[in-house]
């Protein structure tokens, strides 16, 4: 049986802790890309990870280089590359800055890897899978963002640290984009099959969905940089669902036509994770409320999509 090519693009602590989680599942060869100025350290990085095999027991073919004809034939590429948004630096800057370097490794990815499908971490999230759809031209199905996963996690996470259970009893929902736009929904969370709005008063929860929602700010005020291995953890099990043809559902920036009235767009919502990438969009009962906030996230991440386009030149 033919083994699975995983290629996570910039080698940071991002994508540095991608090619570990994935490692150590054994989700496949593993190739990790970063520019010809950080090749040794790439290198070495990947070297380093290898020497983990022999004490973890997995077996895994681990590339670190600047070549992208290493990538050639991936199933899966993970994109971590680009830069954090800096003091003094508008957002639009920042926009501007990754739509070039995604855009441009969005390009190299189609070249080598035709049939690879896209899970793009890259911010301001939105806008990045938007850029890596339209740079790539893969169909939208094979293009897909990652930040529910990461945002599902905080919000689980500080849902059982206030009720001192296990993380792994509570089934969460939220929806829209990443962070402050992030919608998520009481109503479809539940600790064990109890609905958490029996067990959690509606103010104590309130806090804990803001608390989610500040999350990254958080972990950058505690250690001075943004998060990794969340982020990455979240990404390597949606790239473990595609490889292994799961079918698992997680909240994704997917595109979104009719579902949700949305109308073109990649934005947060239930979607089903397979070997053919997004394999459904699943459509919820949304309330009053939920559905003001989902539209309100909407046109947040329109706005983003705006700004991105007029620096992809349409």
């Amino acid at each position: 049986m033919k083994r699975a090519k995983l290629t996570v693009i910039g080698a940071g602590n991002v994508g540095a802790s991608c090619a570990f989680w994935a490692a150590s599942k054994e989700l496949g060869d593993i190739v990790l890309i970063d520019i010809p100025d950080f090749a040794d350290k790439t290198a070495g990085k990947a070297l380093d990870l290898a020497q983990c095999g022999p004490v973890e027991r997995f077996d895994a073919k681990i590339v670190g280089t600047a070549d992208y004809d290493e990538a050639k034939d991936s199933d899966v590429v993970i994109i971590t590359a680009g830069i954090p948004r800096k003091p003094g630096m508008s957002r639009d800057d920042l926009i501007q800055t990754n739509v070039k370097i995604v855009g441009a490794v969005s390009e190299k990815i189609a070249q080598v890897a035709p049939n690879a499908i896209l899970i793009v971490v890259s911010n301001p999230l939105d806008a990045m899978v938007y850029t890596a759809w339209k740079k790539s031209g893969f169909p939208t199905k094979r293009v897909v963002g990652q930040a529910g996963c990461l945002d599902i996690a905080r919000y689980r996470t500080f849902i059982a640290m206030e009720l001192g259970c296990s993380v792994e009893d509570i089934t969460a929902l939220l929806m829209g984009g990443h962070g402050d736009d992030m919608v998520p929904l009481p109503r479809y969370t539940s600790v064990s099959g109890i609905p958490v709005t029996q067990l959690i008063p509606k103010e104590r929860l309130d806090a804990i969905i803001q608390r989610a929602k500040m999350g990254g700010g958080e972990i950058v005020k505690l250690m001075g940089t943004s998060a990794y291995y969340a982020p990455a953890a979240g990404s390597v099990a949606m790239a473990e669902a595609i490889i292994k043809d799961k079918h698992r559902i997680f909240p994704c920036a997917a595109f979104c036509k009719e579902e949700y009235g949305v109308g073109g767009y990649f934005v947060g919502v239930p979607c089903m994770l397979g070997a053919a990438g997004v394999e459904k969009v699943i459509e919820v009962e949304l309330n009053a409320d939920e559905r003001a906030l989902l539209d309100s996230s909407v046109a947040h991440v329109k706005e983003l999509v705006g700004v991105a386009e007029g620096f992809l030149g349409g």
